[in-house]
């Protein structure tokens, strides 16, 4: 198997008909994961729609490093998750700081990142997004640009309600030198805890046989 850079309308048809949000987001960055040159998984890095998020990873100074792995989806052969995000890491352009989430409300746990060593940093805030009706498919920042709730009740009327968001895991990926590592980390504004375990989607694997397997590749 290989990870290769793709372009983003060779990600598009994978996140569209195979990733549960059915939502394309914002792309800096697609690798592909390629079997006996076969397309069968995508990973995809972008900007986090959130601008707190931003200067709230590590403050003012990284703002701009901050990346979220925002779409992976593969053939659910064993480890081929694991394996993508891994080896797309290492591709990454330096110093980036990646965020990434595993969905409470999709059953999943975070293993993947578990297993490829990204800081677990606790659970998202409870919170409530707008939805407009004709617009569910785009991310709130999308159309409220900033107004209040009650600026888009005036602008949208009927059309928009409020939708309890699951809570997610959050997981954090230092790709930098040993130099600016150091320096990252002594910014983090998040504090790095005990991994979360617990039932998960029936596809997910144990951390022990996804890393096992990544060490036998290295």
């Amino acid at each position: 198997m290989q990870v290769l850079p793709i372009d983003r309308a060779d990600a598009l048809p994978f996140l569209v008909a195979k990733h549960y949000a059915r939502r394309v987001p914002s792309i800096s960055h697609a690798f592909g994961l390629f079997r006996a040159g076969a397309l069968i998984g995508v990973v995809t890095y972008g900007t986090p729609p959130s601008h707190t998020l931003l200067k709230g990873v590590a403050g003012e100074a990284w703002a701009d490093k901050v990346l979220e792995l925002n779409r992976l989806t593969c053939e659910n052969d064993r480890n081929n998750a694991s394996f993508l995000v891994g080896r797309s890491l290492r591709l990454l352009p330096k110093p980036r700081i990646v965020v990434s989430y595993a969905d409470t409300g999709v059953g999943h746990v975070g293993y993947v990142y578990q297993a490829t060593n990204f800081l677990y940093t606790g659970l998202s805030s409870a919170w409530t997004d707008p939805v407009v009706q004709g617009l569910e498919h785009q991310h709130h920042a999308t159309f409220a640009h900033g107004k209040s709730n009650d600026e888009m009740r005036e602008e949208f009327g009927d059309a928009l309600s409020f939708r309890q968001r699951s809570r997610k895991h959050r997981y954090l990926f230092i790709c930098a030198n040993k130099r600016d590592r150091a320096r990252i980390l002594g910014d983090l504004r998040y504090k790095a805890l005990p991994y979360p375990k617990g039932d998960t989607i029936r596809h997910e694997v144990r951390v022990a046989d996804i890393q096992t397997f990544l060490w036998s590749e290295q």
